[in-house]
């Protein structure tokens, strides 16, 4: 008790005075209009700051949410583009197994991954997957984005992959189609443009316009055909081959690759074997 009152006696004069300014402010804002106003601005524009630094914050909480479902979101898509069979009526199956994303169709089977390291500034570019052995991810097996074609998986640890890109300019060949028409060919890359690829063995008299859809032409197992690779940007006549030359603007922006789905083909034991003996019959009729 004896502390409280030396504590009002030495200070009293100052506690005064701010009960007094509290008061005077008090009485200047509720009896002045324009005062009031003002206030009353200044607290919702408090109110306003305060409500926008807590909705950043469960937006930055809620980023992972948000990418876990634009996953699904691709993955849902991807499985309508390749379930169908050749009779139209296949279906599709998804599984979860040790954190795995993987989902299959009656031809293809998916593995999503996230890039850990990606180059785009080299003549032979390479992208780390955060995917290996343990997932089921082997040498040859395709890697696409949600935009496009990325590259082909050429080593496996336990759990990273290597995969070379599209942007390199030995190995990689891919067989391409003009969505269109249908002509097929080869798309290579140059080691120039990062955003541009080249489509060659295209017959001159087929029609092409800027802007045509390009996508793979599924003769061989890395891609499903009809992914999606980019759109036509340009055209001339190779006046050594007499086909077309073809830029192909990539839909992918490949600097910008964060998402990554491995493709494998189902059953596909059975095709290497069937591709195997038809290289021998090939080879017979070559002799």
């Amino acid at each position: 008790m004896g502390f409280l009152l030396r504590f009002f006696a030495k200070r009293g004069f100052f506690l005064f005075f701010v009960s007094l300014q509290i008061v005077s402010v008090f009485l200047i804002f509720s009896s002045n209009y324009l005062q009031k106003s003002f206030l009353v601005s200044q607290i919702r524009l408090f109110d306003f700051t305060v409500d926008k630094y807590i909705s950043s914050w469960e937006s930055y909480f809620r980023l992972e949410q948000t990418n876990e479902s634009l996953v699904k979101q691709n993955i849902e898509l991807m499985q309508s583009l390749y379930k169908k069979d050749k009779n139209g009526d296949g279906v599709a199956s998804q599984e979860n197994k040790d954190s795995i994303d993987v989902f299959q169709t009656p031809y293809y089977t998916f593995i999503e991954g996230d890039i850990i390291n990606n180059s785009i500034n080299r003549n032979n570019n390479h992208i780390v997957i955060n995917k290996g052995k343990k997932e089921g991810v082997i040498s040859g097996m395709g890697v696409i984005s949600p935009e496009g074609i990325a590259g082909i998986v050429i080593n496996t640890t336990d759990h990273y992959s290597l995969a070379q890109s599209i942007l390199s300019t030995k190995n990689i060949k891919i067989n391409a189609s003009l969505k269109k028409s249908g002509y097929f060919g080869t798309l290579v890359w140059n080691g120039q443009d990062t955003r541009i690829m080249n489509l060659s063995d295209i017959p001159k008299y087929v029609s092409v316009k800027i802007g045509d859809t390009v996508i793979t032409g599924g003769k061989s197992d890395v891609f499903p055909k009809g992914t999606i690779i980019g759109t036509v940007a340009g055209y001339e006549v190779n006046d050594k081959t007499g086909f077309l030359d073809i830029s192909v603007e990539l839909k992918e922006k490949m600097g910008k690759l964060s998402k990554v789905y491995i493709v494998t083909r189902v059953n596909n034991e059975e095709l290497e074997r069937i591709q195997g003996l038809l290289k021998i019959e090939q080879k017979k009729d070559d002799q």
